[in-house]
């Protein structure tokens, strides 16, 4: 079905692999189609509830792949047209995302990593903000959510300064989820995946739906939407069972209903 990606869907988790290792996993055209044609078709399927992304190979996502690009390129339109619907199709899903980083995250590849809602990265992970090295600014929702997790100064330096982030500094910026043993690895991102899709994902949707926009709110207007989001996540079949599972003292069952 897919030339530059993989897709598997399995207890209840989609998890979309970057297949270019010889290209460290860098985008190219047909990637970007790909990739967010394979998360729309997780974020439609009723068996998925929870989304992974991660590379094969040494790399998670080198970003651009430079090769495709020449000096007549419009990199405004690019982005318009392969990178923004993907980042924002990303913000959208209600389903949690997480991206195993398993290696380096450089480019496009940080800002796609930056846009999922947990990074689980390997201990020989990296990541890079690389476009200052070839005269660049970050894109691809870099600017939005780079300084939210780490701060104006800190964002400002690792833009401009675009110096690696080893995967111990990603932990303790607060980019990393959890850090993970190359031998854990693949236990690990499974275990970590397949327990939030078991978790109530209507309330997970509403949760990163409010979260995004409580930027751009007041608080009275934020305590206006808890309750109204409040109220409709109380009507959910998972509320009624986490309730009955807790009068009952035994593990809630979630369909995501």
């Amino acid at each position: 079905m897919y030339e530059t990606i993989l897709y598997e869907s399995k207890n209840a988790v989609a998890r979309i692999t970057l297949n270019r290792p010889e290209k460290l996993n860098s985008f190219n055209k047909t990637m970007n189609i790909e990739l967010l044609k394979a998360l729309k078709q997780a974020a439609t399927a009723e068996e998925v509830r929870a989304i992974m992304i991660t590379g094969t190979g040494r790399a998670f996502c080198a970003g651009q792949d430079l090769s495709e690009v020449d000096e007549k390129i419009d990199h405004g339109e690019l982005l318009k047209i392969y990178y923004n619907p993907l980042i924002e199709e990303m913000a959208q899903i209600g389903k949690p995302i997480i991206a195993a980083v398993n290696g380096t995250a450089a480019g496009a590849g940080f800002s796609l990593a930056l846009a999922a809602d947990f990074r689980l990265v390997s201990d020989k992970a990296s990541f890079l903000n690389a476009f200052i090295h070839v005269g660049l600014i970050p894109d691809s929702g870099n600017f939005y959510y780079l300084p939210r997790m780490v701060g104006h100064a800190k964002a400002m330096e690792l833009m401009m300064l675009g110096e690696k982030i080893r995967a111990e500094e990603a932990k303790m910026l607060g980019l990393a989820t959890k850090l993970i043993p190359t031998e854990k690895w693949e236990a690990e991102i499974t275990a970590f995946t397949e327990r939030l899709a078991f978790m109530p994902t209507k309330a997970i949707a509403l949760i990163k739906k409010n979260l995004l926009e409580s930027w751009e709110r007041p608080l009275s207007a934020t305590l206006e939407q808890e309750a109204y989001l409040q109220r409709v996540a109380g009507l959910t079949a998972d509320h009624q069972e986490g309730v009955k599972a807790f009068l009952e003292k035994r593990p809630p069952q979630f369909q995501g209903r």
